[in-house]
């Protein structure tokens, strides 16, 4: 029985291309309305968790369960509590922005799909280009929308998979609020990433995830203990990179 307060439990997963053993014994919990972050590089293993999770792939071994459903036996309940947003805003093009919320909504038998399409249009400020075709859309807007499109239907849990890949500094920091948005009335979510920063600033708990296994998992404060105690210098305080980029986008 999954263990109340627990949105997501995995335990001894293992997976092989092959040859090539991906998944090692991977053992984690994520706690319901927490963002958990699955920090490591490229070829890692972080996407083959998520497909796991999201019953696109059956692990070799180990066991997981989603919403408190097996992912293994029960893969259809798994699929209704459940949103995946992967490393590239899945968006069609040739629809307007609204008609792919519309069509999202339909595909998911939500209740008046067109007044949904309207209250996340506005919700992620997209209103003003709700009639325009998703061709025309920049990058941040695409996944803004690709976002909007995975909580139809109030799924319990979402997975993103690398959400910020490929987007300006601008638009990482509007999906990075969203997120933060999303955990905070209540969804839980599994994030993973390769950026450090984006980890550190979202991340109620992180797992470093190396070789095929989590070599270390916490906090940010539990991470940083590990390490020897920082020396204390006074030193003259530069601005930060994304502070001049905003400032300076900002005046324009």
């Amino acid at each position: 029985m999954e263990q109340q307060g627990t949105a997501i439990r995995v335990s001894g997963l293992r997976k092989s291309y092959q040859k090539l053993e991906v998944l090692k014994g991977v053992d984690f919990e994520v706690a319901r309305g927490s963002i958990y972050a699955l920090l490591g590089s490229n070829g890692a293993g972080k996407t083959t968790i998520v497909r796991i999770l999201s019953t696109l792939l059956k692990p070799d071994d180990g066991e997981a369960s989603v919403n408190g459903h097996d992912v293994a036996t029960d893969p259809a309940r798994v699929r209704e509590s459940i949103s995946l947003t992967g490393q590239f805003a899945a968006v069609d093009e040739i629809l307007t922005g609204r008609e792919n919320l519309i069509m999202i909504g339909r595909l998911r038998r939500v209740d008046n799909p067109g007044r949904t399409a309207d209250q996340l249009l506005q919700r992620f400020g997209l209103t003003d280009a709700a009639r325009r075709r998703v061709a025309t859309y920049s990058g941040g807007m695409r996944r803004r929308l690709d976002i909007a499109m995975s909580l139809i239907g109030d799924p319990a849990v979402i997975f993103l998979d690398e959400p910020t890949t490929g987007l300006d500094p601008e638009a990482r920091l509007e999906v990075w609020h969203i997120i933060q948005k999303l955990a905070h009335s209540g969804t839980t979510i599994l994030l993973t990433t390769q950026y450090l920063d984006e980890a550190e600033k979202l991340a109620d708990r992180i797992a470093i995830l190396h070789d095929g296994t989590i070599i270390v998992s916490g906090t940010l404060t539990e991470l940083r203990n590990l390490l020897p105690p920082a020396k204390v210098e006074y030193i003259e305080q530069q601005p930060t990179l994304e502070e001049i980029f905003l400032t300076i986008v900002g005046q324009r």
